[in-house]
């Protein structure tokens, strides 16, 4: 059972230390599969689908054909389940769109214009699991910024077909180029381009160490969203939260994978001690038990505060990913947190609502990267564009500034390329 630790101050190194995606381990592994890509194309990725998929394609593309088939194999309940999940996304990412905007004053025009991206290039993870939500989270911020082309890769299964559910919510999300391709080679043929696959501007989507550390290397050639590490969830709690509860929201997160990060951190040490008891009861009956396990033993923690002003302070800290405030008073917690990708606020709002349902981005920055970033959304797939009119009157009037500063910063070329203008 895990032992709840009290905070005082000096064990704040340890309650701090999290799991932190290292991709030095794979880096060179993965620059040879994206040279490869770059080289051989479609023969490439046909080879790793077959190397690490067990799939022996005869294209990369999926069908008009397997669209339909996927229609006919999910149930119209599952629809429209997921299309109620889509219009709450849809609502919510369109509250993001941005307009640009234009100031006019004396001679001068200033102003900024906002463009999508043309293409963007969106990864599902696939294989054993199928993740119809990432395909909503990705797809609609892009189709609502106005991204003209929007591509999705997901690994096949063996016998070379993608999960229904997957294809059901590209097609409700708009998407119908999806190509059965996944991995590091995925990435590179997304950001190299391939005969089949047109290259694209921007790549999101989660995905194993190979994807993320394939994303990290081709930024620059093309944008990427984030660099995502192992999933992570901190709940602050009060004595008014539910142990078995808590217990639950916790191994909602551990289940994802061995390297998954679940806190507790509350002001009620009573409340701590029955959420360690709650845990080893729940474990039993995960389908996932074995991963679960594996997480709460290496990265779970359940610390006890003095208050929740204190808990605030270390939360703001690690930054985690998800955030839970299981308090009596949520909203009021709320206004002192300054660092989190996503907060779910009361005793009844579990992290998995945001997962699936609520419409609020599921792609978050984990590994304390919220202290400077910010959720998927519909700014991922916009970009600015910046531009300036000056008449003859007003660059006159402004010369003596400008060059003034060229010349302090020693770039003589710049000054004159305003004085060749008013010394006519």
């Amino acid at each position: 059972m895990i032992k709840p630790v009290v905070y005082d101050g000096k064990n704040k190194d340890e309650i701090l230390n999290r799991a932190i995606l290292d991709t030095s381990a794979v880096e060179e592994t993965v620059k040879k599969i994206i040279a490869d890509v770059r080289s051989r194309g479609d023969g490439a990725l046909f080879e790793y689908t077959r190397k690490f998929d067990k799939a022996e394609l005869e294209t990369l593309a999926v069908s008009q054909a397997e669209f339909e088939e996927a229609e006919r194999a999910v149930s119209d309940e599952y629809k429209a389940m997921l299309r109620r999940s889509a219009d709450n996304i849809a609502a919510f990412h369109r509250a993001q769109v941005r307009q640009g905007f234009e100031i006019k004053k004396g001679g001068c025009i200033l102003g900024q214009k906002v463009t999508p991206v043309q293409s963007a290039g969106l990864y599902v993870p696939g294989g054993k699991a199928a993740y119809p939500s990432t395909v909503l989270m990705n797809a609609i911020p892009a189709k609502i910024a106005g991204v003209g082309r929007i591509v999705m890769v997901t690994p096949p299964l063996a016998d070379g077909s993608v999960r229904a559910e997957v294809l059901v919510a590209a097609r409700i999300a708009g998407v119908s180029e999806v190509y059965k391709v996944g991995g590091a080679q995925a990435v590179a043929a997304l950001a190299y381009g391939t005969e089949s696959i047109k290259k694209v501007n921007m790549i999101t989507g989660p995905g194993n160490i190979f994807v993320a550390t394939a994303k990290k290397l081709v930024y620059g050639v093309c944008g990427i969203d984030m660099i995502a590490g192992p999933s992570e969830i901190l709940i602050i709690a009060d004595e008014g939260a539910d142990a078995n509860c808590v217990a639950a929201d916790l191994l909602s997160q551990a289940e994802h994978d061995e390297q998954a990060t679940a806190v507790l951190i509350t002001d009620c040490a009573e409340l701590a001690e029955k959420v360690a008891a709650a845990l080893d009861g729940r474990l039993k009956n995960l389908s996932r038990r074995a991963i679960a396990q594996v997480s709460i033993e290496n990265n779970c923690k359940l610390i006890i505060t003095s208050n929740l002003d204190e808990a605030v302070a270390l939360s703001d800290e690690l930054a985690p990913e998800h955030l839970e405030l299981a308090v009596k008073q949520p909203f009021d917690l709320l206004k002192k947190v300054s660092n989190a990708g996503s907060v779910f606020l009361g005793y009844n709002t579990p992290e998995p609502v945001g997962d699936y349902y609520a419409g609020p981005n599921h792609t978050l920055p984990t590994s304390g990267t919220a202290k400077f970033s910010s959720p998927l959304g519909v700014e991922d797939f916009i970009k600015t564009t910046q531009y300036v009119y000056y008449t003859d009157e007003k660059l006159k009037e402004s010369a003596g500034d400008i060059v003034m500063f060229a010349r302090s910063e020693g770039l003589t070329g710049h000054a004159e390329s305003v004085t060749v203008r008013t010394e006519k």
